[in-house]
């Protein structure tokens, strides 16, 4: 059960991160801008917020088994129909599509975990979920590069769909209902919607869902211009493009280990700031950077790494300090949570994107407008966290 709950939660990462290689030959494919076809990511990020605050509270009322199912047969059919697309609109509905499914799927992760394991186990397993989260998308991009130098743009979105596939045997076979009927919440649609005013209505809590959800907005003004920037602006090959993009990840991985030892000595709050204050420097450096024409490749993936490496630092303590103040609903801030950080980092790419100039600057202001955005809104709406880290 563990190993397919992980199974799982590779699905979203994978549909993000496999076909970036390939977006310059898919634009070609079905001859749009570059940028216009990287808006696919910023629907796809859209499509799995709404899949999120959708499937999320209907798996607490019909069990989680049945909403897991109809979300991989979407992905799984949205992702065979992706291989035979001719056109820029079949790509964005069919990616929204997929998405809605993959929120589907990747909501009901943790509610798994939560209904079947408690203590150490429930400890080993989210473990193993957050270290696939963190290796999918450093192999999801060397996938699509093998199989776009091999074959071509569509063999990634059979990948997927055969991926989908093999899930959707896996848990039929496999996966038992976990969420048995003297489970099942009581409430109906009018208390789901009272539980996520009563978190948009938490001062302190948002300061943090601000914090995590504009720091991952500024790492998708990156991720959605990543394919732009490093194989068309600096000239990176399809095949160098999945490491210096992966090197990114392996940073996170390092800054998620790191942040475990030092919270033997300093609160999630003290960290959450010392993560988005470099962050915010290295955003700088970026902007100054540019601005002084000394933007050589190697420089700026390094500048890059520690902006978006740094993410390690900031998402665990800032989603802990959140769920704090949730004791009792905690699945539903989550999805709070969630649904706001992937609207976040689906609009803050499609700005990006959508400007569709020739030029690195949309994704550098990007960048560094939604650190600075993340630091302000914290201290404004969080200030009790000075409080907490003098005690």
């Amino acid at each position: 059960m563990a190993l397919l709950v992980a199974a799982n939660t590779a699905l979203a990462p994978f549909a993000i991160d496999a076909y970036l290689p390939a977006i310059p030959a898919l634009a070609l494919h079905i001859d749009a801008n570059i940028h216009l076809t990287e808006l696919s990511i910023s629907v796809f990020l859209l499509g799995m917020a709404l899949g999120q605050l959708v499937f999320g509270p209907l798996s607490d009322r019909v069990g989680r088994k049945p909403v897991l199912l109809g979300g991989i047969i979407t992905f799984t059919l949205s992702s065979l129909l992706l291989t035979q697309i001719e056109a820029f609109w079949p790509l964005m509905i069919l990616r929204f599509l997929q998405a809605l499914g993959g929120g589907a799927c990747v909501v009901n992760s943790p509610a798994i975990v939560r209904d079947c394991f408690s203590g150490r186990e429930a400890a080993r397993v989210l473990s193993t979920m957050v270290m696939i989260l963190m290796l999918a998308p450093l192999v999801a991009p060397t996938v699509g590069s093998v199989l776009l130098t091999l074959v071509d743009w569509w063999a990634i979105f059979l990948f997927l769909a055969l991926y989908g596939a093999a899930l959707l045997y896996l848990i039929i076979t496999y996966l038992p209902e976990t969420r048995t009927p003297d489970k099942r919440s009581p409430h109906g649609a009018g208390q789901v919607l009272r539980n996520y005013v009563r978190v948009l209505k938490h001062r302190e809590a948002m300061g943090y869902i601000a914090a995590v959800s504009l720091s991952f907005a500024g790492m998708f003004c990156f991720i959605n211009s990543s394919p732009y920037v490093y194989m068309e602006y600096y000239g990176v090959s399809s095949q160098l493009y999945p490491f210096i993009f992966g090197a990114n990840i392996v940073v996170m991985a390092l800054s998620n280990r790191l942040n475990i030892r030092l919270l033997a000595r300093y609160s999630p709050q003290q960290l959450l700031r010392l993560g988005l204050g470099i962050q915010l420097a290295a955003g700088t450096l970026i902007v100054a950077s540019v601005l002084a024409g000394l933007d050589a490749l190697w420089w700026m993936v390094v500048l890059i790494m520690f902006f978006v490496g740094v993410n390690g630092l900031i998402s665990p303590n800032a989603v802990s300090s959140m769920l704090d103040h949730f004791p009792d609903m905690s699945a539903t801030a989550n999805a709070v949570l969630g649904s706001l950080q992937f609207t976040a980092g689906g609009l803050a790419g499609a700005l990006v994107s959508g400007l569709q100039m020739e030029s690195i600057w949309p994704m550098v202001l990007g960048m560094v407008g939604a650190s600075l955005c993340a630091n302000t809104l914290l201290r404004v709406l969080a200030p009790s966290v000075r409080a907490r880290e003098v005690l």
